[in-house]
């Protein structure tokens, strides 16, 4: 990025968070002189503690896939850009977990690393701080998660091995520098986990469903006034991203008509809406199950009412919401929400949450145990 850019962006975060936070134009101009100087001579800049504070806050509130964002303001920021070995980056990754579940009362989190340069300081490898392993068996169906295929075949060229369950937590992989890759390893107890039962039909137990707490965001880095951090980040579950997504989705756990035969509705064809009757129990029990272990988690009917009342509130700020409306709407009965049926505009807005590429790295280590691989994963043709 050349300097002019880097200028530009950097003074238009300054003048917007200046003129939020209540700050005097003279002040701001003179935070922007002094940041001007500053890429002149070095090429970048570093922003003040307040500054990343409240961009992190910012790049929530302006997340355009979020229905969440009611709730920007109470982000939960730790500075982490000081790290100085792979050993701390190690520590705030488990310190990130353990503040972020609090007991099932879920905190949103943000954990910044230094702002990416050549080399690169931290560069996080991982989806998620916590996901579960996929592993492709010799009858080419998958055990665990189809979505960790790679990251699983790329954990165990590094040494990891897991149990083999359909729930393995793998390690959180990064790579520090140019160095190989690390790994850390996290342990089942710092791991909340809620065992899926339905409250009213009591042989669920044998469809052995069960997620983690907290989604931790890990592979997309946090752009602030043209700089861009690795930049770990949660909120908490919706139930339809567990019950809709991750247990249904074909290319994920699939167990939708687990789910069914379990309920005992005839799947001989999608006219007896088995599918959809499913479904919904599934979203019943994912919901009940978290409740009753005291596990955050919001239904989707109640996220899209509390994002109309969040554009409420930026319409009294004469700030205007930006939206995807097609990640708004839910999965499941999206008609049945407002934000179905009203329109919003889709542009990306700077602060935000860019998705990064792929690690070379991670790209050469894959392309190397392609061949290792037992064929038939859906991934891979």
């Amino acid at each position: 990025m050349n300097n002019s850019l880097l200028q530009d962006q950097a003074h238009a975060f300054l003048s917007q968070y200046g003129k939020e936070s209540g700050l005097s134009e003279e002040t701001i101009h003179e935070r922007q002189c002094f940041i001007k100087d500053e890429i002149e001579s070095m090429g970048t800049y570093t922003h003040t503690l307040e500054e990343i504070t409240y961009g992190a806050k910012l790049a929530w509130r302006n997340s355009a896939k979020c229905i969440g964002r009611l709730f920007w303001e109470t982000l939960d920021v730790f500075d982490a850009r000081d790290v100085k070995s792979k050993e701390e980056v190690a520590r705030h990754i488990h310190h990130h977990i353990q503040h972020a579940t609090n007991d099932g009362k879920i905190r949103s989190t943000i954990t910044v690393f230094p702002a990416i340069s050549s080399p690169q300081t931290v560069q996080l490898w991982s989806h998620q701080l916590i996901r579960y392993a996929g592993y492709q068996e010799q009858s080419s169906e998958i055990l665990g998660d189809p979505a960790c295929l790679e990251l699983t075949i790329v954990a165990q060229s590094l040494g990891w091995q897991g149990e083999g369950t359909p729930y393995d937590i793998l390690p959180v992989i990064f790579q520090w520098n140019e160095e190989p890759p690390s790994m850390v390893a996290i342990e089942k107890a710092e791991v909340l986990e809620v065992q899926i039962d339905h409250p009213i039909n009591l042989d669920w137990k044998s469809l052995n469903l069960k997620w983690y707490a907290v989604p931790i965001i890990s592979d997309r880095y946090l752009e602030i006034g043209g700089l861009y951090y690795p930049a770990p980040f949660n909120g908490w579950y919706m139930e339809t991203e567990i019950a809709a997504r991750n247990f249904v989705d074909a290319y994920r756990y699939n167990r939708l008509r687990d789910v069914a035969n379990q309920l005992k509705l005839d799947t001989s064809s999608t006219t007896t809406f088995w599918r959809d009757r499913a479904l919904v129990e599934l979203q019943y029990a994912v919901y009940t199950s978290f409740k009753q272990a005291g596990v955050q988690m919001v239904d989707h009917y109640t996220a899209a009412q509390q994002f109309q009342t969040f554009r409420e509130k930026e319409e009294k700020q004469h700030r205007e919401v930006k939206g995807d409306w097609t990640w708004l709407i839910p999965p499941v009965s999206p008609s049945l929400t407002p934000i179905f049926h009203q329109g919003i505009v889709n542009e990306e807005l700077s602060p935000n949450f860019v998705k990064q590429k792929r690690p070379k790295l991670f790209k050469k280590i894959s392309e190397m145990t392609e061949s290792s691989r037992p064929t038939g994963c859906p991934f891979h043709s």
